[in-house]
């Protein structure tokens, strides 16, 4: 469901209860009577929101939720890769060794990221009441918010490792040009790598946390394959010694649902409690995007460790089900 036929169905509903309502009521109908203004806490998140009748049998809501924070943790494992990609899996205890050595840190073999919701929305909805005692209702509309819903970060413990990594990272790509591709190239100016350290180095492989294998080949901006289906996908840390994942929806998500909402106290018609079901659209399964520009989603299969278990599940939603209580009081 896109944004335009969203926009057709919401016209068109209102358009039809107008022709409705000035049929039925010659006087026409006073919009904005009253205004009720609650609490909402659900799948979306908890929130709050106003909402005011708009035709005898229509109620416009409009409001904002926040998706509490909290985290969880994912684990993968840092391995030694040659240039082509291929895991050397008896190689990360002597690598790590001379790293210590070369960089003064200590690698620890996993890492972890801790893993949290950042989503909020603003919502804007159009209830719609079939029956004459106005408890049911059907509801259109959207949710607006920004497209990263989530996001996953290293632990601070890890840092030292990762800091580790790249800088031996660093070393090791100065090693292979300097040894193997025979291009002088200093580590620092004017100051050149032992031959013998650099031929150990490039045994010993580069480092990088190994996340699944590509599931697929993957082209440069140009057309060139980078990367084969099949070859280990390994995420290196970036400039600030950081492993970053944030996953990415559309803005804009629909939603279409129904619900009922009735006295919350006996005999007073100010205090209401209610609930809505439905599913906000929110463009087919998220982008799970890592600091390199990596796809996890797409571009990656065979995940390492937990991560696993936790992409698996946010590619199952195509679509969020949303379920929430709302709790409310007439304002006027």
């Amino acid at each position: 469901m896109n944004r335009k036929l969203l926009i057709t169905i919401l016209s068109a509903t209102l358009a039809c209860h107008a022709d409705a309502q000035n049929s039925s009521n010659p006087n026409g109908f006073k919009a904005f009577n009253h205004l009720d203004a609650g609490i909402t806490a659900g799948m979306p998140g908890i929130g709050f929101e106003v909402a005011t009748p708009i035709g005898n049998h229509l109620r416009l809501r409009t409001g904002m939720e926040f998706m509490p924070r909290f985290e969880t943790t994912m684990s993968f494992n840092i391995q030694s890769f040659d240039n082509q990609g291929n895991v050397l899996q008896d190689k990360f205890d002597r690598l790590s060794g001379m790293m210590k050595d070369l960089t003064g840190y200590n690698v620890d073999g996993t890492i972890d990221m801790k893993g949290k919701p950042t989503m909020w929305n603003f919502k804007l909805m159009v209830d719609v009441y079939p029956f004459r005692n106005k408890h049911w209702h059907v509801t259109a509309g959207f949710y607006w918010g920004p497209a990263k819903i989530a996001e996953a970060v290293n632990i601070t413990e890890d840092s030292p490792s990762l800091f580790a990594v790249g800088m031996y990272n660093h070393i090791y790509n100065v090693a292979y040009r300097d040894f193997v591709l025979e291009i002088p190239t200093p580590l620092i100016e004017g100051q050149f790598l032992d031959p013998a350290l650099e031929e150990r180095i490039v045994n010993n492989g580069r480092m990088g946390v190994r996340v699944g294998t590509y599931s697929h080949d993957i082209a440069d901006q140009y057309g060139n394959i980078i990367h084969r289906a099949g070859e280990p996908y390994r995420m290196e840390p970036d400039a600030n010694s950081m492993v970053k994942a944030e996953a990415r929806v559309n803005n804009f998500k629909p939603y279409i649902g129904f619900g009922y909402e009735g006295r919350l106290l006996k005999n007073d018609d100010r205090y209401k409690i209610g609930f809505d079901c439905g599913v906000m659209f929110w463009g087919g399964k998220p982008d799970i995007i890592t600091h390199d520009g990596t796809n996890l989603t797409d571009d990656v299969t065979d995940y390492n460790g937990s991560v696993g278990r936790y992409i698996d599940i946010v590619k199952g939603f195509g679509v969020f089900p949303v379920l929430s209580l709302r709790i409310t009081r007439r304002i006027f």
